[in-house]
C-alpha cells in the first residue's frame, strides 16, 4: 500500500468510529500520556480537534496540561504556503474554526517553534519505525523541521501500529513516541 491508500484506509476506519468510541479512546490516550517522563518541560504544543474529521478529542490532554500549569501552544495554519504559526493558549485566546473546520486562535502571543519542548502530533496512521501519515499537506513536517532536535515528538493515534513500513521522503520527520488507546510505543 502506498501513502494515499493508507490515508484512505484510515480515514474510512475513523469515519466508522462512534462518538462514544472516540471519547473512550481519547480518554485512554490522555491517561497514557501521564506515563511519559515529559513533565519537567514548560512549552507543550497541541493541535485542537477537528470534530468533523473524527480526530482524537484533545480536551482531556489540554486539561492535564492546564492542571500541571504548563504553557500550552496551539497552531494556526496558513494554507497558502502550508506553514503554521503558533500561539500561547490563554484564558483570553479567542478561537474560531477556519474554512477546514480547524479551531484556531484568532490572535495572541506568538511562540517560536524553537521554544517548544513537547509536540503532540495528529496522524492517520504510523508504522513500527515511528513514521507517520497525516493528511498529506506536510504542515507538521515543515513545522517540526524548525523545532529543536531535542523536541519530544509524540503522535496520537486512535488506531494501533500499521504493520506495513511506510515509504518516506527526506522531509518526513519521525516520532519519538506514539500513544494509542492501548499502549505507549517508544521509537529509537
Amino acid at each position: 500500500m502506498n501513502k494515499s491508500e493508507i490515508r484512505k484506509k484510515y480515514k474510512k476506519l475513523r469515519l466508522e468510529l462512534t462518538e462514544e468510541q472516540i471519547e473512550d479512546y481519547s480518554l485512554s490516550i490522555a491517561n497514557r500520556i501521564l506515563q511519559l517522563h515529559i513533565w519537567d518541560f514548560t512549552f507543550y504544543h497541541i493541535f485542537l480537534t477537528i470534530t468533523e474529521q473524527k480526530e482524537i478529542q484533545t480536551d482531556y490532554i489540554l486539561n492535564i496540561l492546564a492542571g500541571k500549569d504548563k504553557n500550552i501552544v496551539v497552531p494556526k495554519s496558513n494554507f497558502e504556503d502550508y506553514t503554521m504559526n503558533h500561539y500561547l493558549l490563554t484564558d483570553n485566546t479567542r478561537l474560531k474554526k477556519n474554512s477546514y473546520n480547524i479551531p484556531e486562535p484568532i490572535d495572541g502571543i506568538e511562540i517560536k517553534p524553537s521554544q517548544l519542548e513537547v509536540v503532540f502530533i495528529p496522524l492517520l496512521a504510523f508504522d513500527k519505525a515511528g513514521h507517520r501519515i497525516g493528511y498529506g499537506k506536510g504542515f507538521y513536517d515543515r513545522f517540526l523541521a524548525n523545532c529543536n532536535p531535542e523536541t519530544v515528538k509524540i503522535g496520537l493515534s486512535l488506531f494501533e501500529v500499521e504493520e506495513i513500513a511506510f515509504e518516506n521522503s527526506e522531509n518526513d520527520i519521525s516520532l519519538d513516541y506514539c500513544i494509542t488507546p492501548t499502549q505507549v510505543i517508544q521509537f529509537h
